[in-house]
């Protein structure tokens, strides 16, 4: 919501200053988030008169005024604006003027001939603009008048961030009655005057959609003058409350919406053919709207027709079929009161909102549309002329009056301090809760324009926000907090961001909602879990994978030319069982890019690689025994991914980004990338207490030699088959291929570490299980050396 604070002093008295009301507001729950002045600084400018205009004798485009500035004598300015004409008053910068962006005024000679200042458009003052060339000021305009006092240039445009249940802010109206509540000044609404009917036209209208359309009022205005120009003090309001002037007629509607808060609309009354009339649309009936778009309406949008063709959507868009226009004569003014479940979720429906929508889905006064329509009339009058009709009226279905129960003794408990009841019945009068004294307390009237206001607590809260936040004291409860221990078998979450942290990763944090692509390319999910409202079409789905955020983040980095990167997040991600339910498993992923260790002196620079992820892997599940086989992944290259496995089980998945995705998503060498499940990265075995053997260990190394189509990982886990307590440790300590090997042939060197808790190994029990374990290795095409 935006407006100037000179508006809001008219219908509120009040002396605040504009960061005083913005504090003030901002207390009570209506956020300031912004206050600008009205034009940039600037200072010189005066109104001037044009006295005379002639041709430049070298310049085909430009003139040599002379002007009247109120200094006594005429000044020669040279112009080059299209609509300088002699008569007109327009701002004139003077010699040490000083225009915004720091720009100075002094004398000069354009092609020969001095000019002594500058005439300024809208543009050059930083004020929209309104023409072609330069801003002519009214014939009322004072000659010599600063023009930042004559213009109000030095008003205050506030915006403020309305909260959907604080729809009757969204009015001039709404805000003075609670800054009035709020400061105390005297509040001073416009007065609605009824028109008295002059014309004999009338505009029947009914309702077919009751539960929709509580009450809908029209009223034919004849011989109205539709170019008439609005006036410069309606449109400065409209344009300072960021809504552009587009015709006087369309002006006044936007500003009764403003100043009360009931969105009207205005038809052409020649266009229209037998009775308005409120219905739900016809599925597949087309409707072309004001924004030039025609869609395709549903039966569950209603709409505003006449007896042949639907007319508007109701609360969200005029149609171009019945819109006022230059050649316009005749109007219907329309004011209507609709639920606002039946214009809520239109705008996403059909791609587009609007003002009127805004106000209507979050709930408007029903009891305001007789006094717009009279509002609306007459400026209609002031501004365009012409003979008003009689106000037809058709009624519906409208929401009931509301009463709520305010015990004062509730207000204390809850708030914590002792009103008086005077100051909650004069707080409760302010906001226009119309309270009644009753035995309990007060008896408060729910007002038409609140649809916030249900239960008791909710007029505490109006009571605690009028009262002060800042008067209610701090009362800081004591009591005693018992951590709950963490189970033995579970690692603190803690610990999981501190060990990546320690190995050079940072923490990122990214939306849930994802592109919908996202999900085909890394997942190879076709049946993603869907939002039915995104926030915008490239957040439609949920994800099921962390990589499409990993790669984004990495781009982005990559963008500001960041060229190592180690990245990891742990969030949730969400799936569909079997059954249909929603699986929200929480994950951690790690994404490295660039060279495994910073430039530094003391080693080589090389590119990190799938072991160096592999160690981190390792890390992170340290004291687990983690499998790591050989599995193409959608994401990833097909033959450098893995899937990693505990206890038999599948937790997660790690290797290098498959090319076809590297060149997609512009990245200039592949990242590497891993994912586990949470919930078995902080699973860990019950810590178990084992002495330490006093007896020396024996080392037995063992080469083997197998196809290179064995991998290590089978090797290991058929030497694991051998059970026995004796064996502390096998281990790979060396890898080689060529000569002296058959081709297609590696040799892998193990070391077997060898322990007693009892006594020195000896080798009448060292030589069997060295035997098991070459029977083991040969299971799978090992020989030793």
């Amino acid at each position: 919501m935006q407006f100037p604070y000179s508006w809001l002093k008219t219908l509120a008295r009040t002396d605040l200053a504009p960061d005083q009301l913005a504090h003030l507001l901002t207390m009570a729950g209506l956020e300031v988030e912004d206050t600008q002045p009205a034009a940039p600084p600037f200072q010189g400018v005066v109104v001037a008169e044009v006295k005379s205009v002639e041709k430049h004798p070298d310049a085909d485009r430009l003139n040599v005024t002379q002007v009247d500035a109120g200094t006594g004598d005429l000044i020669q300015i040279v112009c080059g604006a299209p609509n300088v004409a002699p008569g007109i008053k327009v701002p004139c910068a003077l010699h040490g003027a000083v225009l915004p962006g720091e720009f100075h005024i002094k004398p000069t000679k354009m092609r020969g001939m001095a000019s002594n200042g500058m005439l300024c458009s809208a543009k050059e003052l930083g004020l929209p603009e309104k023409a072609d060339g330069l801003l002519i000021l009214a014939d009322t305009a004072p000659v010599g008048a600063d023009i930042r006092a004559h213009l109000n240039l030095d008003d205050t445009v506030f915006t403020l961030k309305i909260t959907p249940n604080r729809a009757d802010c969204l009015s001039l109206k709404g805000l003075a009655r609670e800054v009035a509540a709020l400061s105390g000044c005297e509040l001073n609404l416009p007065e609605i005057q009824t028109v008295a009917a002059e014309a004999a036209r009338r505009q029947p209208v009914r309702i077919e959609a009751p539960q929709d359309c509580g009450r809908f009022l029209s009223r034919v205005i004849e011989g109205v003058n539709a170019q008439a120009e609005s006036p410069a003090w309606l449109t400065d309001r409209l344009e300072r409350s960021g809504i552009r002037s587009i015709s006087a007629l369309v002006d006044i509607g936007n500003y009764v919406m403003l100043e009360l808060g009931q969105p009207m609309h205005v038809f052409d009354a020649d266009r229209l053919s037998g009775s308005l009339i409120v219905r739900r649309a016809v599925a597949g009936e087309t409707l072309a709207c004001l924004n030039e778009k025609t869609v395709t309406l549903s039966d569950n949008t209603l709409v505003v027709a006449d007896e042949r063709q639907a007319l508007s959507m109701a609360g969200l868009m005029g149609g171009e079929g019945s819109a006022v226009s230059g050649d316009t004569q005749n109007i219907v003014l329309e004011s209507a009161w609709f639920a606002p479940d039946i214009i809520a979720g239109k705008s996403r429906q059909y791609g587009f909102g609007s003002d009127s929508s805004f106000r209507f889905e979050r709930g408007v006064d029903f009891t305001l549309q007789r006094d717009a329509i009279e509002r609306a009339t007459a400026l209609v009058l002031a501004v365009c002329g012409g003979r008003a009709g009689k106000v037809e009226e058709a009624v519906g279905e409208l929401p009931e009056n509301r009463q709520v129960l305010l015990r004062p003794e509730r207000v204390k408990r809850l708030l914590g301090v002792d009103i008086p009841l005077e100051r909650i019945s004069a707080i409760l009068q302010d906001l226009g809760l119309q309270p009644q004294a009753v035995a309990e307390g007060f008896q408060v009237q729910v007002p038409p324009f609140r649809f916030d206001l249900a239960i008791e607590a909710d007029l505490i809260e109006e009571v605690a926000r009028v009262y002060g936040y800042e008067n209610i004291p701090d009362d800081y409860t004591g009591g005693k907090l018992a951590m709950l221990r963490l189970p033995e078998n579970r690692h603190p979450r803690f610990d999981i961001y501190s060990k990546m942290a320690e190995r050079g990763f940072q923490e990122v944090v990214s939306y849930a909602f994802v592109d919908e692509q996202w999900e085909q390319d890394f997942a190879s999910n076709g049946q993603p879990v869907r939002l039915q409202n995104p926030l915008a079409a490239q957040f439609s789905v949920m994800r099921s994978t962390l990589i499409g955020s990993l790669v984004e983040i990495l781009q982005n980095n990559l963008n500001r030319k960041q060229s190592r990167v180690r990245l990891f997040e742990i969030a949730r991600v969400f799936n569909r069982s079997t059954d249909g339910n929603f699986l929200q498993n929480e994950h951690i992923g790690a994404l490295v890019y660039g060279n495994a260790l910073p430039e530094q002196w003391g080693e080589k620079s090389r590119a990190v690689d799938f072991y160096d992820l592999k160690a981190d892997v390792e890390s992170l599940l340290a004291g687990k025994n983690a499998v790591f086989t050989p599995a193409a992944h959608p994401a990833l290259h097909p033959g450098r991914s893995a899937v990693i496995s505990l206890n038999g089980e599948a937790v997660g998945f790690i290797g290098e980004l498959h090319p076809k995705w590297l060149q997609k998503y512009d990245l200039p060498q592949a990242p590497l990338l891993f994912e586990l499940d949470m919930a078995a990265v902080c699973e860990r075995e019950k810590v178990r207490y084992r002495s330490v053997s006093k007896f020396q260990p024996a080392r037995r190394d063992l080469a083997f030699v197998l196809p290179e189509s064995v991998s290590y990982a089978e090797l290991e886990a058929a030497l694991c088959q051998v059970d026995s307590p004796l064996i502390q440790a096998i281990e790979l300590f060396d890898l080689y291929r060529g000569t002296g090997l058959p081709e297609g042939m590696k040799s892998m060197a193990i070391k077997v570490i060898l322990q007693d808790q009892d006594g020195t190994l000896t080798d009448d029990k060292i030589d069997p299980l060295t035997a098991q374990l070459l029977e083991a290795a040969a299971r799978v095409g090992a020989k030793l050396r």
